[in-house]
């Protein structure tokens, strides 16, 4: 019997996935636990459906991606912030103070998790900064820290 997996069952497959399975598994076990329901016309020209606006949304998002990656990979920020003495900070500048100084300064909303530091700025001076826009693009920015 085919059948649409409504959630990831363990040695079956992924949510979405059409797989076969007999009759007694899918009767006594994937329907009375909502895991999966019968594969019908409708029901797969559903996942077809679906499947399409998740590949449109994917595009949307990595055509997105490479339009802020030229923007970012122009980009020179500058960080205004007291010091204190020998050019040393009172605070640490974080990945949340770039992705604020990001959106205020290039209007791109970026997520502070997807801003990678690699060595912690406690100082005046230029830092490389990376930025993870989408699993297979990511941007260095320059940040300069001023005191």
């Amino acid at each position: 019997m085919k059948v649409i997996l409504l959630q990831d069952v363990k040695a079956q497959g992924k949510k979405g996935d059409i797989v076969n399975v007999s009759d007694g598994y899918a009767k006594n076990f994937l329907f009375p636990r909502n895991l999966a329901k019968e594969a019908s016309a409708s029901a797969l020209n559903e996942v077809k459906l679906r499947k399409e606006a998740e590949n449109y949304r994917h595009d949307q998002e990595k055509q997105a991606a490479i339009e802020n990656k030229a923007i970012l990979d122009k980009a020179t920020l500058v960080y205004k912030t007291t010091g204190g003495v020998d050019g040393r900070l009172y605070s640490a500048v974080t990945s949340k103070d770039i992705s604020e100084m990001i959106k205020k300064e290039l209007g791109i909303d970026i997520e502070k998790k997807k801003i990678s530091v690699d060595e912690v700025i406690k100082t005046v001076g230029e830092y490389k900064v990376t930025v993870k826009l989408f699993p297979e693009i990511s941007s260095v920015i320059k940040v300069i820290v001023e005191g």
